[in-house]
């Protein structure tokens, strides 16, 4: 699951939580954003067996840390107390919970897709419904959510979205998908693939905050609305 996290972010972002959108992106690749690090610091492992599914080479066959069901479900927690900390009296429980479920949406969809490498707890007990082994399943349901959940978006944010930019940044992320499933070059070590997603991850976070941004001072600035807890 690459762009569909995306899907996710998009959907859940209203006038009336107030979540920049940017914060979002970088809540759903939460784990992922955890998990480059550590591998590249040798904390968590991956290696590169080409056939292994029919969408990609990555045998994630260490990652108890980030992609365990108990360490996402440490990490939404985290995500939760330290949005209520950094926005203090500007935001609502309702809005915390809602980046806590968006960095949790990412083990959920990675369920759907991964082969049987997601542990329950440590790294044991692994599962994974495995629709990485049908490319053109998988792409299409990857698909599917970031279509989706732009439409939602563009409809629940009418006031500050700019139409064109989104629909821009959505086909770009369209396209980049196509390129991963189906003409990529697949990477040749865990260090350049780790590397590669995190400026990825990085690069479509900082595009949100531009494009909100933008938005914001093209038609005035919306002004917060805070809801009651």
């Amino acid at each position: 699951m690459f762009v569909g996290h995306y899907g996710v972010a998009f959907a859940v972002r209203s006038e009336r939580n107030q979540i920049p959108l940017w914060v979002l992106f970088v809540a759903v690749q939460l784990l992922d954003f955890l998990w480059a690090p550590f591998v590249l610091l040798g904390i968590e492992k991956v290696r590169m067996v080409p056939g292994i599914t029919a969408t990609n080479s990555l045998d994630l066959y260490y990652m108890p840390y980030t992609h365990s069901l108990v360490g996402a479900l440490i990490w939404s927690g985290t995500a939760f107390f330290i949005y209520k900390l950094v926005r203090g009296a500007k935001t609502s429980n309702t809005a915390a919970l809602i980046v806590a479920f968006a960095v949790f949406s990412h083990w959920v969809l990675d369920l759907i897709v991964h082969r049987p490498d997601l542990a329950i707890y440590d790294d044991v007990l692994k599962i994974g419904f495995g629709l990485w082994n049908h490319r053109g399943l998988e792409f299409g349901f990857e698909i599917a959510i970031l279509v989706g959940g732009i439409l939602i978006y563009l409809k629940r944010n009418s006031s500050i979205a700019r139409k064109a930019g989104i629909v821009a940044f959505g086909v770009v992320l369209i396209l980049i998908q196509v390129w991963n499933t189906f003409a990529g070059r697949r990477p040749t070590s865990d260090r350049t693939f780790a590397i590669t997603a995190l400026i990825f991850y990085t690069l479509f976070a900082g595009i949100a905050f531009l494009l909100e941004k933008r938005s914001k001072l093209a038609t005035g600035r919306v002004r917060p609305i805070v809801e009651p807890d």
